[in-house]
């Protein structure tokens, strides 16, 4: 085949260290902006970006050239940067030192875009940690709670 294509949906997963609660209403607009722009850059376009004030969910298209560590990490140096531009309040921003990337199948892609839009009233119930580990339990991902926390 001359030609190389690729469709892999991506479910990213991150949050700030320690869960510190950065993310507020008046800056996750504008960061959710900037790090689409970011994907759109790598070639990796974001079909949908939401979270809440301690974590990030995105789903991306994971373009066919960048691995996923390579992708991850522009985006959480860029926004962390830009994070630090945005006040006094964010010059201690920083992401937490892992993150979470989970395969989408096609069938599954609007499900994960409404689990993303409704992150808020899902936290109203749920701590990210525990979210994090029912995400690890569906994809049959080990649970080391030693090193997953930062």
């Amino acid at each position: 085949m001359p030609q190389s294509i690729s469709y892999v949906p991506l479910h990213i997963v991150f949050s700030t260290r320690n869960r510190e609660s950065f993310i507020n209403d008046e800056v996750a607009p504008n960061l959710h902006t900037y790090m689409a722009g970011i994907f759109k850059e790598c070639g990796s376009p974001a079909l949908t970006i939401g979270g809440t004030d301690d974590h990030i969910h995105a789903l991306a298209l994971l373009s066919r050239t960048i691995s996923i560590a390579d992708l991850i990490k522009e985006v959480k140096t860029g926004t962390s940067a830009w994070m630090k531009t945005q006040g006094r309040m964010f010059r201690n921003f920083h992401w937490q030192k892992g993150y979470g990337a989970f395969g989408v199948s096609e069938s599954r892609v609007g499900v994960v875009e409404t689990y993303i839009a409704k992150q808020k009233d899902h936290h109203k119930r749920s701590s990210f940690q525990d979210e994090f580990r029912r995400l690890l339990k569906k994809h049959n991902l080990p649970l080391d709670e030693e090193h997953l926390w930062d």
